[in-house]
């Protein structure tokens, strides 16, 4: 007997009898990979809800067609009033619950193998770590550098990896409410459980205790211990979460309802949620690197608008011809200034922002619809995909382009950077795709690796909020202190190493402050040092930086 015809008995003896019009063909055809009750399995849920984007006729083509370069098959012999069975049976409403309970039951830990661990250990930098989705073949990569050093299988893999703030652990998240840990201290696939049937995004608390998901089905955020993965407590949301992001700075994460205009704080010690009323839905979002403003956009009003968390008010509004996807902005800082870049939703280009003295800049075409736009202290451009094969490169001083095209006829997505900057790693999203490692100054190929549609990368310094305030802080370092202050070793001024060894957080604020009364307050009988202009962006970055002397040493400015 062949194994899908065994499969098909099986499950007509397993399921109760349906009348042909309520859902026979779907629990013969579609159950084993969607689930019986429709909350997938290994597949997706088909719910109504995630189905309302498409038309009878689309979904029709996928189950006669299957999806190419995914495991959805074909059905090609099924017939055209079997296949509208499958449809009408899929857009039938039904109400989903999602319990304590539920959570419970679909905890996974897996078995720690102490010869594995004390076999392995190849980390020897998380900074240089970095996570890699391959869609294809629903893995997930653990890379340092340029090379995989572990994988595991995770399906329906989504992206939006969160690493804890320590980098012991990182948790990534799947379309159908999983979400799964990899354990970087002991480097093993550590166990996963299902948080909710179809989420957003996830965060981590800033202590590493929790991890919160912003769940679409049901409309909740579901927050679980981190270790067990228990229920620790779930907040009913009045409406559709657009994502939540944790803060560096204090016990937060902000999250945003896509179809009411509200704010919503939770504080990640309490549990508690604070609810701040806006002028407009945001339905894309990000924070910027000092946590005082929210800066997002609403479809209806193709508006950005900049919320102060401190204020609690709306301090800058600007028109856009269509949507900026905030989630995939980048900042940098030059001569004084602090930006950020953003793509926007079906144009061929991308925005240019002033932050803190808030200011829409320019827009730069980029010769087609792009998703990401992606920098790093490490590398002198912006990184654009267009939806093509080729990437447009951006430099940040100037504004002059360049184009790079990973393998020709291949689409060329999602750029993310090594710890350092130095790395791009560029997906080529295809079946028989790879992942594209570049210099990211000289632009030269570093290395390839095959992939079945890789696409989101993970770096641990990319994706850390505090890392954000670093970055921009080694530019306001190579611009204001270089000529004075090296990181590691002396200089005409003393290095930052020996300086956090002298002089506690608080002092070395006061010294980028007002150099000369902090000299007197120590007990110098002069300041050497220079008072230097700063902004209190600046300061807070460039202390940022300074508090991490053993960063790389960046190169000498030509």
């Amino acid at each position: 007997m062949r194994l899908s015809l065994l499969v098909a008995v099986l499950l007509l003896i397993a399921v109760p009898a349906f009348s042909g019009g309520d859902g026979q063909q779907y629990q013969v055809h579609c159950s084993f990979c969607h689930g019986q009750d429709r909350l997938g399995k290994t597949a997706s849920p088909l719910l109504p809800q995630l189905l309302m984007k498409y038309k009878d006729e689309d979904l029709a083509s996928v189950i006669k067609n299957g999806l190419p370069a995914t495991q959805m098959p074909a059905f090609p012999n099924l017939s055209d009033e079997h296949v509208k069975e499958v449809i009408s049976y899929v857009r039938k409403p039904m109400d989903v619950s999602w319990t304590a309970d539920s959570i419970e039951k679909s905890i996974h830990l897996a078995e720690i193998n102490p010869v594995a661990i004390e076999r392995t250990k190849k980390i020897n930098n998380i900074k240089d770590v970095t996570a890699v989705v391959e869609r294809g073949k629903n893995k997930v990569w653990i890379m340092q550098g340029q090379n995989v050093l572990d994988w595991f299988e995770f399906p329906n893999v989504h992206g939006g990896a969160k690493f804890t703030t320590d980098g012991k652990a990182i948790f990534i998240p799947s379309r159908d409410g999983y979400v799964a840990k990899y354990d970087l201290s002991e480097e093993r696939y550590a166990g996963k459980a299902r948080a909710c049937v179809n989420l957003r995004n996830i965060a981590v608390s800033r202590d590493g205790k929790y991890i919160v998901a912003a769940c679409l089905i049901p409309q909740n955020l579901a927050i679980l211990d981190s270790t067990t993965f228990k229920p620790v407590k779930t907040i009913d949301l009045q409406g559709r979460v657009s994502a939540i992001y944790e803060l560096n700075t204090r016990d937060q994460a902000i999250f945003t309802i896509s179809d009411r205009p509200q704010i919503g704080i939770l504080n990640t010690k309490s549990l508690e949620v604070e609810s701040l009323d806006i002028e407009n839905p945001y339905e894309d979002f990000f924070i910027e690197p000092i946590e005082r403003y929210v800066i997002g956009s609403s479809r209806k009003k193709n508006l950005v608008s900049v919320y102060d968390l401190q204020a609690k008010k709306i301090v800058f509004r600007h028109s856009t011809e269509s949507m900026p996807h905030l989630a995939s902005a980048s900042f940098w800082y030059d001569k004084g200034g602090f930006y950020f870049a953003t793509p926007h939703i079906n144009k061929p280009d991308i925005s240019i922002w002033r932050m803190y003295n808030w200011e829409f800049i320019r827009k730069i075409p980029t010769g087609g619809d792009g998703f990401f736009v992606r920098t790093s202290y490490g590398t002198p451009f912006l990184w654009i995909d267009n939806g093509s094969d080729t990437l447009v490169l951006i430099e940040k001083k100037g504004f002059a382009a360049k184009h790079i095209t990973p393998v020709k006829g291949k689409k060329a997505t999602h750029t993310e950077f090594s710890g350092d900057g130095k790395i791009a790693y560029i997906s080529v999203f295809e079946k028989d795709g790879e992942l594209t490692m570049y210099d990211s100054t000289k632009l030269t190929v570093l290395g390839r690796i095959k992939a079945s549609q890789p696409v989101g990368k993970y770096n641990f310094v990319h994706k850390q909020r505090t890392y954000e305030k670093y970055q921009l802080g080694q530019e306001v370092f190579m611009e204001k202190c270089w000529g004075c202050h090296h990181t590691t070793e002396e200089a005409f001024g003393p290095s930052f190493k020996s300086i956090v060894k002298k002089r506690n957080e608080s002092t070395i604020r006061s010294m980028l402050i007002d150099p000369k009364a902090t000299a007197a307050t120590i007990g110098y009988k002069r300041s050497v040092m220079p008072k230097i202009d700063l902004s209190t962006e600046e300061t807070e970055s460039l202390l940022r930086f300074v508090m991490e002397p053993e960063a790389v040493s960046p190169p000498s400015p030509k």
